[in-house]
């Protein structure tokens, strides 16, 4: 056998072996939050070295750091400035969301060192490295802003609004139906300015851009499907149908391979079914499924919001639970 065969098979069996070895995620435990809070959505990692986090946001209003097991989770940043700790800490009463702040999704920005944020009812949002009060960027441009991403390369933040008629306590009432009022936005950190890119969409979810900086993928979580909305090329500036999924696809992430993709999707979410499915869903750039995650284990008959996929590890965000789900292999 020849040198050129030798490392020809040692890359196929590389291939295989993180594939099914590194990609199968088979041991779990929990990061769980502070006594009596709850609604882990969204999770995000710094740019630093290490890699510290994830952060994510909770139902009361706050976004909170994980400082390890020993430690746990802790405060970092809230977006209301009407918020106080004695008030809202804790609370799950939704009406109070008003108050003590919403938020829904986290991107980090490693090379400006800012970590962005979307809430329900503050919109856009951006804290530095010590958190604190977050500020508010685009005031009153968004409805029910659900989900971003920040293209490393601009800068530029890419965002949803998931309705123009509802918002977040809607989704949570009996006979709730989405309607296609949803929009895909970008804002220029330059010159403030936001852009509709797309509108007419149903649902909300949260949109990730390509590590090439040459696409953005769109969810649609009340139309079951993923959009592609090209920024470069010959297509740039329109979008295509990228994929159809069987359930409610949420927010999309990086993977850590190139070029790929993880979804997280709820099954008999919308129109509600009497068992919902949790799945992670791994996808390339061309729309090919590459692996499919089952979650109703750990996430009985509930719906997650998030897979982020961070040092071989995928951690699980849900509304509906007092943790974060971590899977390792």
């Amino acid at each position: 056998m020849t040198s050129t065969q030798i490392l020809s098979n040692f890359i196929i069996f590389l291939y295989i072996f993180g594939t099914f070895v590194f990609g199968r995620f088979v041991n779990f435990n929990k990061l769980v939050l502070p006594l009596g809070v709850t609604g882990p959505e969204s999770a995000t990692f710094d740019g630093g070295f290490p890699v510290s986090g994830p952060f994510t946001t909770v139902m009361d209003g706050r976004i909170m750091k994980w400082k390890g097991h020993t430690i746990g989770f802790v405060d970092f940043a809230f977006t209301s400035p009407k918020r106080t700790k004695k008030q809202c800490d804790g609370t799950t009463d939704p009406n109070m969301a008003p108050i003590c702040g919403r938020p829904i999704a986290l991107s980090f920005h490693p090379i400006a060192n800012l970590l962005y944020i979307t809430d329900a009812y503050f919109g856009l949002l951006v804290v530095g490295p010590h958190g604190g009060l977050a500020t508010q960027l685009a005031r009153g441009t968004f409805n029910f802003a659900s989900g971003l991403d920040v293209d490393l390369l601009t800068g530029d933040v890419y965002l949803r609004d998931a309705s123009l008629t509802y918002n977040i306590i809607n989704t949570t009432q009996p006979g709730f139906n989405s309607d296609s009022t949803g929009r895909f936005l970008r804002y220029n950190p330059h010159t403030r300015h936001v852009s509709v890119l797309l509108s007419g969409l149903s649902g909300g979810g949260g949109p990730a851009v390509s590590s090439d900086g040459t696409f953005v993928l769109v969810p649609e979580l009340a139309g079951k499907r993923i959009l592609k909305y090209w920024l470069k090329g010959p297509k740039a500036n329109t979008s295509e149908l990228f994929l159809n999924v069987k359930g409610n696809p949420n927010k999309i992430k990086r993977a850590e391979r190139l070029g790929e993709f993880w979804v997280a999707i709820s099954i008999g979410y919308l129109p509600r079914m009497p068992l919902i499915t949790p799945q992670g869903v791994r996808f390339n750039s061309n729309g090919v499924v590459l692996q499919t995650m089952s979650f109703n284990r750990e996430f009985v008959n509930k719906t997650i919001s998030l897979v982020q996929e961070q040092d071989r590890r995928l951690y699980v965000g849900s509304r509906f639970t007092n943790f974060i789900g971590n899977y390792s292999n």
